[in-house]
């Protein structure tokens, strides 16, 4: 039996997801920082991923890598030292690359470095000024709303802006064969507490690696990134984009899939590269999640697949989400949190895009060797003779299908579909008809 069978076995439970979730909920992320490093050594426990600092001042394509942040302790008080904010009770309180602040102000001073939403108004929203210096303060509209109107608050924020750097971490997960020929997993550690927006991609993307580790025959080596988004997919590109436009064969983006609401599948820029051909097909073949799967076309909005398929490098890149970015109401907001996720949804995640990888390395090209007429399949033992029941009447027919159309021409994708059968059963009549001299890969 193909080792690809082992794989889902390997994903973590949801017990175990759980546990690395409890972990690294509490730290504080973003761009750049202590917070990133931290979530990144957590994730290095289970995910052998080598550490790369780019310094700040870098260039990267058409951006400069920032200074780095990071934060100690923010609050707003009024005059009688009651804390109406405070950024210890929930890290989304602060403003994201704050920069620091101890003053006093009267509430129609405090008001324009106050976020709020007000269609929300149980929700803390998440907002950053990554590249503009300012600083604020986001609570709920019940919040905002409660506050005194007259009196002064003090505002503190213990933030620090500095030269430093931008972290990213990597690894390779090599073919059984040696090979130059790539699949790129992509995933981003930067917002703070989010559930399906944030820790739900880095922890499925370990979840894949802890799968595909236990296969013992990758065709592709597997490159796996943790960076984050939009700077850090940039200045993974200054460094590897070219090597990726030679290598790459495919690529996911790992993001939102965490909850069981729904499952999303974003095409790449060319719309019908290979990856999307496959995850589309095994995915809409998936009793599980058919009747709620969306396809979507690529949209230059979202997460760092707009990056990998931009025109210059136009990698075929698409992305599984379950709920996806900005369609459902809690995303970007403090209602993102651990009772919107469902571990065994976020381990059914996992179990989704080895599905969509096993078929990617499955779809190959082959050729009937005895092409001319119908072989004896009975004197190599796969036709049924009375009292013989090696072949099952499907294993059959997948057979019969892969000898009509393995010209070297029709892929195993293409096989599948003219015989409504999933590309993952091609399998073992595949193994069977090699083995047995009869077809060979091209």
């Amino acid at each position: 039996m193909s080792t690809w069978a082992n794989a889902k076995k390997a994903v973590p439970n949801a017990k175990e997801l759980e546990s690395l979730f409890d972990r690294l909920w509490p730290i504080c992320r973003s761009l750049t920082g202590e917070g990133f490093r931290r979530s990144l050594q957590i994730l290095s426990e289970t995910m052998p991923l080598e550490k790369v600092e780019v310094p700040t001042g870098t260039p990267v394509l058409d951006w400069t890598v920032p200074r780095e942040w990071n934060i100690s302790e923010a609050y707003l008080e009024d005059e009688s030292g009651r804390r109406w904010v405070d950024f210890a009770e929930n890290n989304l309180h602060v403003l994201n690359y704050s920069v620091p602040t101890d003053q006093w102000l009267n509430r129609s001073e405090l008001d324009s470095h106050l976020y709020s939403l007000p269609e929300m108004p149980d929700a803390i929203p998440y907002v950053t000024s990554y590249y503009a210096e300012r600083w604020g303060f986001c609570l709920s509209e019940k919040q905002r709303l409660s506050l005194p109107k007259t009196g002064k608050f003090h505002a503190v924020i213990r933030s620090e802006l500095k030269s430093g750097s931008l972290t990213y971490g990597h690894l390779l997960l090599p073919a059984t064969v040696p090979t130059d020929q790539e699949i790129l997993i992509s995933t981003y550690l930067c917002h703070p507490s989010m559930a399906n927006n944030e820790l739900s991609g880095p922890m499925v993307a370990q979840a894949i690696y802890q799968g595909l580790k236990s296969v013992q025959d990758r065709r592709y080596n597997y490159r796996f990134v943790v960076i984050p988004e939009t700077i850090g997919a940039i200045t993974y590109l200054a460094k590897y984009g070219e090597h990726l436009k030679k290598n790459c064969r495919a690529g996911l983006v790992v993001t939102c899939v965490g909850d069981g609401r729904a499952t999303h599948y974003k095409r790449s820029r060319r719309g019908n590269a290979l990856i999307d051909q496959v995850a589309e097909f095994v995915l809409s073949r998936d009793p599980s999640i058919r009747e709620q799967l969306r396809v979507m076309p690529f949209f230059p909005t979202g997460s760092d697949e707009r990056q990998y398929c931009s025109p210059g490098f136009d990698l075929p890149v698409g992305s599984i989400t379950r709920s996806m970015y900005g369609k459902y109401p809690e995303y970007h907001t403090s209602l993102d949190n651990k009772d919107f996720v469902d571990f065994f949804e976020m381990k059914h995640s996992a179990e989704l895009y080895l599905d969509v990888l096993e078929g990617f390395e499955l779809n190959q090209k082959y050729l009937n060797l005895a092409p001319h007429g119908e072989p004896m399949l009975s004197k190599r033992n796969l036709y049924n003779t009375l009292g013989a029941n090696r072949v099952s009447p499907q294993l059959q027919q997948m057979i019969a299908y892969l000898l009509a159309y393995s010209d070297g021409d029709h892929s195993v994708l293409d096989i599948a579909k003219m015989a409504n059968m999933d590309l993952a059963e091609f399998r073992e009549p595949i193994r069977l008809l090699t083995q047995a001299a009869l077809l060979k890969e091209i």
